[in-house]
């Protein structure tokens, strides 16, 4: 193996270069609450397991623990739940939902969080995929529902009762469950189609809790404050809110409604935050100034950022702004878990790549038209193998569906590349590239131009059918306050100047906003139904 880029000429594939992380071994009968009560120290930290930064309350270690054994004798003996049963979690943030995780986890129940946003549309579909034989709501998300599913409402005084005073005996967490176990079931548009259920191990909760380290706090002796600034729904929060106890860190959660990045900011700040783990719109709401300066966050260390790409414009803007802090870009997915990442002043200042392969984990980038297995500086897409890899699909004809290749690596869908140091360089989507005459075009890649000129806020690329070249590139501008004379030639004028010919813009739509998820991702297909109905109607 290189080992400046990870890359094995032998089998033409790419080893990380970090240590190794002290995974126990895969056929150990191991559940994730009994690792993580392993890690515990004793007596146990003194400091808050969970605080509530929008309230001020707190959850501290002994507490949790009670809590969640107490709760997991009351739901196994009032409602019956056992090992592989599912659980369905339709809940806004709270200090009870880590609570909920544990004891389902310490049982061998498998956790299925969903978006407490969702339409009833999305929760039948999800529990028609999972099928949960309980579902934890609250008083707004139960009539989200579908009929004749079992509710336990996390704001009733039955809950409430279920906290205190059940007796689990000893065997808690409960013997038997194996790493191989589903621990949980994530949801991901996939490569293609529909929401998924994606299937995920406990080893994979183990080996995420350990593939993320703690960035120590400026003060030598503080304890660090965990800002968590993802949804608990999602499988980065849910992920990252479970690695908190493992590393018993306080966890900050943010609880208050629609609070966006200017509420996260404001939580960190309240908190005294050392790390955070946010999606990209906070980090562009920290580069422009929005939530003040270092001043306002003076104990801050790391800001983690993942769940979306993050345009070179703003990683630059966030550094020049907070040079003392270390932004940590990474690369990760529901079905692939953590895999690559960021780490120390240095290597979080190649803001183009998403860091070098986590502990564990080994890729190969392979041709897309020849399946020829590629070096460094060659694009193809990405296929990974490591303990974070989901175990597969699972509900209806999607668990059908093979995100594997005939030797078991997980087929990502990404368009990629290494250099020579083992940095990952992420091109864009495989099923997002656009066709222009014989080329391909990387969306991705344009929008980190129109990122840079200033007066935009946000801004995406699409195609267009067109007869002649197969595909025309279409670009969807949000324009920053003020910037009103911003005009479509301008615009692409100075896209033609960074660019290849066929690369150029070819139309302008000015929107107000530009749709995403919480998470940053961006909705194309929102754009291409857009462009749809403008087509039918002749008005683009």
């Amino acid at each position: 193996m290189d080992p400046r880029s990870g890359f094995c000429p032998a089998t033409r594939t790419f080893r990380s270069l970090r240590p190794p992380i002290p995974l126990p071994p895969a056929d150990a009968p191991l559940s994730f609450p009994s690792f993580a009560l392993s890690r515990l120290p004793s007596p146990l930290p003194a400091h808050p397991a969970f605080l509530d930064a929008s309230t001020g309350a707190a959850l501290s270690f002994p507490a949790l623990l009670a809590r969640a054994r107490s709760l997991a004798a009351a739901l196994r003996g009032a409602l019956g739940v056992s090992k592989g049963d599912v659980a369905l979690v339709l809940a806004p943030p709270s200090l009870d939902v880590p609570v909920v995780y544990l004891a389902l986890l310490s049982l061998g129940t498998v956790v299925s969080p969903v978006s407490p946003l969702f339409t009833p549309a999305d929760v039948a579909h999800a529990a028609g995929l999972c099928d949960p034989s309980l579902v934890f709501a609250t008083a707004a998300t139960a009539g989200k529902v579908p009929a004749g599913r079992t509710v336990v409402l996390l704001d009733s005084p039955e809950f409430e009762s279920f906290l205190h005073g059940h007796e689990m005996g000893e065997d808690w967490p409960l013997a038997g469950v194996r790493q191989s176990d589903v621990a949980a079931i994530g949801y991901s548009s996939g490569t293609t189609g529909r929401t998924k259920a994606v299937a995920q191990s406990h080893r994979r909760l183990i080996a995420s809790s350990l593939q993320v380290r703690a960035a120590p706090p400026r003060t030598p002796g503080a304890p660090v404050v965990t800002l968590l600034g993802v949804p608990m729904f999602h499988s980065y929060g849910f992920h990252m809110l479970m690695r908190g106890v493992v590393m018993a860190e306080t966890t900050a959660v943010v609880t208050a409604p629609r609070g966006g990045a200017e509420g996260v900011l404001a939580a960190a700040a309240r908190c005294g935050a050392t790390q955070m783990f946010v999606a990209p719109p906070v980090v562009v709401a920290m580069a422009r100034g929005e939530g003040g300066g270092p001043e306002g966050f003076p104990d801050l260390v790391r800001v983690d950022c993942g769940g979306a790409p993050l345009s070179a414009a703003a990683a630059s803007a966030f550094h020049e702004r907070f040079p003392d802090v270390e932004l940590s870009l990474a690369l990760g997915s529901t079905e692939g878990g953590l895999i690559s990442k960021m780490i120390g002043h240095q290597e979080c200042h190649r803001i183009k790549s998403t860091g070098r392969l986590c502990s564990g984990v080994e890729a190969k980038v392979v041709d897309t038209i020849s399946g020829r297995l590629l070096s460094t500086n060659e694009q193809g897409e990405l296929c990974i193998r490591g303990p974070s890899v989901m175990l597969g699909y699972v509900g209806g004809s999607e668990k059908e569906v093979c995100a594997f290749d005939c030797d078991g690596w997980l087929r990502t869908g990404d368009l990629c590349y290494f250099d020579e140091d083992g940095f990952l360089y992420i091109v864009d989507r495989l099923k997002d590239l656009i066709k222009y005459k014989a080329y391909q075009v990387a969306p991705a890649e344009l929008e980190d131009v129109l990122h840079s000129i200033p007066g935009i806020f946000d801004a995406a690329v699409i195609p267009y059918p067109d007869e002649e070249v197969g595909q025309l590139l279409i670009a969807f501008v949000a324009k920053q306050t003020g910037s009103n004379n911003l005009t479509e030639g301008q615009v692409m004028e100075f896209v033609a100047n960074q660019v290849a010919p066929y690369k150029k813009i070819r139309k302008v739509v000015f929107v107000d906003s530009i749709p995403r998820l919480p998470s940053g991702k961006l909705l194309r297909r929102d754009l291409h139904k857009y462009v749809t109905y403008s087509k039918s109607t002749s008005r683009l």
